[in-house]
């Protein structure tokens, strides 16, 4: 089962694409959509549409899971993001896919196994669970690697993936 996770943003959206199968993951590739600053929201929006939607053609995913949106005190961040999910949801639906959604303390439940985990004991755990040499960068790609191992484990429990 081929699963991608996104984990969205304006400046930086994450992605990852593992393979899961039995309980064993392989990472298929990761790496990051970059916009450039200043550019206007719609441009940024448009290149993230479609490096997505290249993504989804080239590798064809079975399942397709978007981080959830974390609000906290800055409004203009959050709607920014906010944009930019909308878009990595569209890019999913559009493709024919279902798109599974998950709040970040749902990632890290399913990841670290501690709702309240930090960004380091995530990062650790997908280093360790991918069998990768280093963690991989920007932030954005292991918590994208994250979603898609927070979705494996998810659909695994209410019957979404055969194994």
């Amino acid at each position: 089962m081929l699963i991608m996770g996104v984990d969205p943003g304006t400046a930086i959206t994450g992605y990852g694409l593992v393979y899961y199968c039995g309980n064993s993951f392989k990472l298929v590739e990761c790496g990051a959509v970059r916009t450039k600053a200043g550019l206007p929201l719609y441009d940024r929006l448009h290149t993230l549409y479609s490096d997505l939607t290249e993504l989804i053609k080239r590798h064809k995913p079975d399942q397709y899971a978007v981080e959830e949106l974390f609000f906290n005190k800055n409004t203009r961040t959050a709607m920014a993001v906010g944009h930019a999910r909308g878009v990595a949801l569209l890019a999913g639906a559009n493709a024919g896919l279902k798109v599974f959604e998950y709040t970040p303390l749902q990632v890290k439940q399913s990841v670290v196994g501690y709702g309240r985990a930090d960004k380091k004991q995530v990062q650790y755990m997908i280093k360790t669970l991918l069998n990768l040499a280093v963690v991989p960068k920007p932030d954005d790609v292991a918590d994208a690697l994250a979603v898609a191992v927070c979705h494996a484990h998810h659909a695994k429990n209410v019957g979404r993936v055969s194994l």
